[in-house]
């Protein structure tokens, strides 16, 4: 399938204020602790990049990978191609995903994450779809909240394109 159409969806002044904002309340929240935020490739890039330009309390940055195999249940079928590099025992820690649906990544992650020996454990996603949900996660910081659609841009792909695009866009696709 090809993508057909792309109608605007979140422009980018938007997607800066959310992310300003979000900045706003990770800073509030984590002044004279242990940060580190580890952003979930590959789709966060563009949101963890612009966050972390925003975020002035001292933090540590690191990266992880999943990848998925076999069936439909993609809670059974998640490995790491990128773990974490640094030690997250005793600090604060925030996920920074580009967009949580089912739910299943997320919450592999966290269970993954807390057995690190993370202090404590927070979601920002940049935007949370909740047409898909199978697991319920907890999502401490949501730049945009979504109940259906098929959206690219800003880091969304959709077959490893569209990724480079600077807002967000609903997608429709060539039957």
């Amino acid at each position: 399938m090809r993508v057909k159409t792309l109608t605007p969806l979140f422009t980018v002044e938007q997607i800066d204020r959310r992310v300003r904002e979000l900045a706003g309340q990770i800073n509030a929240l984590y002044t004279g602790r242990q940060l580190v935020l580890i952003c979930v490739l590959k789709g966060a890039f563009m949101f963890f990049s612009d966050l972390v330009k925003y975020v002035t309390v001292s933090v540590e940055l690191d990266f992880v990978r999943l990848a998925s195999y076999g069936g439909s249940s993609f809670s059974s079928g998640v490995t790491f191609s990128k773990d974490v590099e640094i030690s997250l025992a005793g600090k604060d820690v925030v996920l920074v995903e580009d967009i949580v649906d089912s739910g299943h990544t997320m919450d592999f992650l966290l269970r993954r994450m807390k057995a690190y020996g993370a202090n404590s454990l927070r979601v920002a996603a940049l935007v949370d779809k909740v047409e898909r949900r199978e697991v319920p996660v907890q999502l401490d910081f949501v730049a945009f909240p979504l109940l259906s659609g098929f959206i690219v841009g800003y880091g969304l792909d959709y077959a490893e394109r569209y990724r480079e695009l600077p807002a967000i866009y609903t997608a429709t696709l060539e039957e």
